[in-house]
């Protein structure tokens, strides 16, 4: 049986969804990975793996693109109608999910990986209602499934009538293998590192982890280094490189770029800070540190909550609040004890909640239901 997998980028889906394709080329699945070529296409194909290259401007709003990258996959599913396809993210679940119907796909399993700012406002506006509305279109025909990471976006999905109760599945995130991202103490080191691992939007919360390291530089500027790791981005919410430049001293508040080797990051680093307010699926940075055994700081917003017990394995703070992030950063700076503690409690939780293992084999599972 074929399965084509949709992913805006080949980066997105090795960091994300690469062990899931693999898992189902063993199980016997023609896989093949249709993304956007950013320069990583060997590594996709060192894993055996099929790589078409997906025309998408994944930030872009232009009208000619978006119905090129419709277009595409409609004459990609006219010529594989016997194959069960796979949305990753919400833009290719809109054009693909139509593209789908379509064409008359044999099955077709739809990816919510968090709805981003278009979703961040309570009640809808009119371009989202519009996106619900042609995702309703598509997804009434049998043989859809829709798997979502948070409750919250389910719920969304299932009281705008977009999907039947019987189509919704739930994965919490992307997984961790725990056999590779392992527990390790944090470092016996003289300076703390507070670490945030994201792209450089304002969304996610850049501006205001500087003005809450800005807070602590009197206390904590031999102590400490704030190490923002994560590569520029196009859209219009992006921090720009001058930005950076100017807010980051490249000592006390430091900007490493995208970092391939995220796990040496993590077992690096004493703390992880990240107060995003986009709309999350369930981060992936967070299960990841996790798996290491850090304290988080993050806010109580869809997706980043699920990943944080407050008061066990890290802290919750409002959205858009430097100054709770600076406090609750100044309580784990200050208390070795608090997090180890901590720490042990985000691995238990890992092993509870995000293990790789449970993810791979709840996908193989969907796949066989709607092929």
């Amino acid at each position: 049986m074929k399965l084509l997998m949709i992913v805006n980028e080949d980066r997105f889906f090795l960091s994300h969804r690469k062990e899931i394709a693999v898992a189902a080329q063993e199980a016997g699945w023609e896989v093949t990975i249709v993304c956007k070529d950013t320069g990583r296409r060997h590594e996709v194909e060192a894993w055996g793996l099929k790589m078409l290259e997906l025309p998408i401007n994944p930030t872009g709003m232009n009208l000619r693109q978006e119905l090129r990258t419709w277009w595409f996959l409609y004459t990609l599913y006219k010529k594989n109608r016997d194959a069960v396809v796979h949305h990753v993210g919400l833009k290719d679940i809109l054009w693909g999910g139509l593209a789908a119907k379509l064409a008359g796909v044999r099955g077709v399993v739809n990816a919510v990986s968090g709805l981003g700012s278009l979703f961040s406002n309570d009640k809808p506006g009119m371009t989202a209602k519009g996106i619900l509305a042609l995702m309703k279109f598509s997804n009434k025909r049998k043989r859809v499934k829709v798997i979502f990471q948070n409750q919250e976006d389910r719920n969304l999905f299932l009281q705008q009538g977009v999907i039947s109760e019987g189509q919704a599945e739930f994965i919490k995130g992307s997984g961790v293998d725990l056999n590779d991202f392992k527990y390790v103490p944090e470092p016996d080191s003289e300076t703390l590192k507070v670490v945030f691992t994201a792209r450089m939007v304002k969304e996610k919360g850049v501006i205001e982890l500087i003005e809450a390291a800005e807070r602590l530089r009197k206390e904590y500027e031999r102590r400490v280094e704030f190490w923002l790791c994560g590569r520029l981005a196009v859209n219009a919410d992006a921090v720009t490189h001058e930005e950076l430049c100017r807010l980051c001293d490249g000592r006390y508040i430091k900007w490493l770029d995208f970092q391939k080797d995220i796990k040496s990051i993590l077992e690096q680093c004493h703390i992880m800070a990240f107060p995003s307010y986009y709309r999350e699926g369930v981060p992936k940075s967070l299960i990841d540190v996790c798996a290491v055994g850090r304290p988080i700081v993050t806010t109580n917003s869809i997706g980043c909550k699920d990943v944080v017990d407050d008061g066990v394995n890290g802290f919750l703070i409002p959205v858009k609040d430097s100054e709770a992030l600076a406090q609750k950063l100044r309580i784990l700076i200050e208390d070795k004890e608090l997090r180890v503690r901590m720490g042990k409690a985000s691995r238990e939780k890992a092993e509870q909640e995000f293990s790789l293992e449970r993810v791979i084999k709840k996908h193989l599972e969907i796949y066989d239901s709607v092929s």
